[in-house]
């Protein structure tokens, strides 16, 4: 597994896999490029089918277009074997003949892979990492039941895991993406207005948040958490800055429940970087063994994932054990399973700004559940991870962020 610096990306939205890989893409192709005087690009699959909606186009021109015009191919019936999510950039000559093609899969979470070399993997977990990636293999241990024996056999639990396989740095790293997602979610709620593109859809975290301080606190906390929740989906949607959890379409869940646990509970700066770190493993866990990519999986590899996430980081901060903790991860993942990615108009509003809200609520539910078992279950996480990705690749195409399924059809 990569580092948690891999996960953790702090970036600009409204799509990680659709707009911050494609821009990242951009950069690396011209840095091996930079005597090109012209480009050709040729999006494949759900990059292709809601790229548009998702800023695909403007983070590649972005890039290439202040060094010379480029021809910009749209292909949403074409899908690549690899990866749902292709691209292949060109250099143009001046008689406009293509040379130097490189094809590259935006992966999820904003990484990006050539594919295999020698065979077709199943999932994108099994690509080759672009030279960049940073950790591959920092963590010996890359399922949920070798860790959880770790931990019972050294005494240590999630967090400290992660401190043994990344060093003591990481806590600065976190400390930065805490701070960027507390920023992230005081500039939603102070942002009033439209959201960009053709739904004309309202900001309501503003008002979530000042309705939610009128109830009292039973009721107020689940507003909050909306309202937390809401403000860095929005921020995210106009391509503010967030912080990818595991990715830009689920990025407010995490940081509303944190955020609401760190400023109406008063846990400490340092269980809430303890907490992220324990969060972190989760999603790299999802991360190596299935997917984070809704164009491969589904929104249950976004959303879902988010919510187990966060459903682990506030079982950690109320002191659940490590039984218990794994068992709040296993039903924020497990009650996401078969959740489509279809976002209307191929932009990451409707219903991915909503289900942001929802999920971080189910999270602290979860949390609350597993609190008062002995943590003890069935159904062990590993194995919803390994049913989720079974589940997402039988999901038809239509149903995986190409916007010709379930509510985008309603666009």
């Amino acid at each position: 597994m990569h580092s948690l610096r891999e996960l953790y990306r702090i970036g600009t939205g409204p799509s990680s896999s659709h707009t911050m890989g494609p821009h990242s893409a951009a950069c690396i192709y011209l840095e091996r490029h930079p005597e090109a005087t012209a480009f050709d690009v040729t999006l494949y699959g759900s990059l292709a089918a809601t790229g548009k909606g998702h800023m695909t186009d403007v983070a590649i021109l972005r890039v290439l277009e202040p060094h010379g015009p480029v021809d910009l191919h749209w292909e949403p019936t074409i899908f690549l074997p690899f990866h749902p999510n292709g691209m292949k950039f060109a250099v143009r000559q001046p008689d406009g003949t293509l040379t130097d093609e490189w094809t590259v899969f935006s992966i999820g979470g904003g990484a990006l892979s050539e594919g295999e070399v020698t065979a077709q993997p199943t999932s994108a977990s099994e690509a080759l990492p672009l030279t960049g990636e940073r950790g591959e293999g920092l963590y010996p241990l890359t399922t949920m039941t070798d860790i959880m024996e770790w931990c019972q056999r050294t005494g240590h639990t999630f967090w400290e895991y992660v401190e043994q396989c990344e060093g003591p740095d990481i806590w600065d790293y976190l400390r930065r993406v805490w701070q960027v997602m507390q920023e992230s979610v005081e500039r939603g709620i102070d942002h009033e207005g439209i959201l960009p593109g053709p739904l004309g859809l309202q900001r309501k975290a503003p008002v979530y948040y000042t309705k939610a301080k009128g109830y009292k606190a039973n009721l107020q906390s689940s507003g909050l958490v909306y309202a937390y929740a809401l403000a860095v989906s929005e921020e995210n949607a106009s391509g503010g800055t967030i912080v990818t959890a595991p990715t830009c379409g689920s990025c407010g869940v995490l940081p509303a429940v944190l955020y609401h646990l760190g400023h109406n509970h008063a846990f400490s700066e340092e269980r809430i970087l303890h907490a992220l770190a324990t969060a972190g493993l989760i999603g790299n866990l999802v991360k190596h063994n299935a997917s984070i990519s809704g164009a491969d999986v589904g929104c249950q590899g976004e959303v879902g994932v988010a919510s187990a996430m966060a459903s682990a980081a506030a079982c950690q901060l109320f002191g659940g054990s490590v039984a218990q903790i794994e068992y709040a991860a296993e039903m924020g993942l497990e009650h996401h399973l078969g959740m489509t990615c279809d976002p209307v108009c191929g932009l990451v509003q409707i219903p991915c700004i909503e289900r942001n809200a929802f999920a971080a609520a189910r999270a602290l539910d979860a949390n609350f559940y597993a609190s008062l078992s002995d943590g003890q279950h069935r159904v062990s996480f590993d194995r919803v991870v390994r049913v989720m990705k079974q589940t997402g690749h039988d999901l038809p195409s239509l149903y995986k962020e190409t916007s010709e399924g379930g509510l985008a059809r309603i666009g």
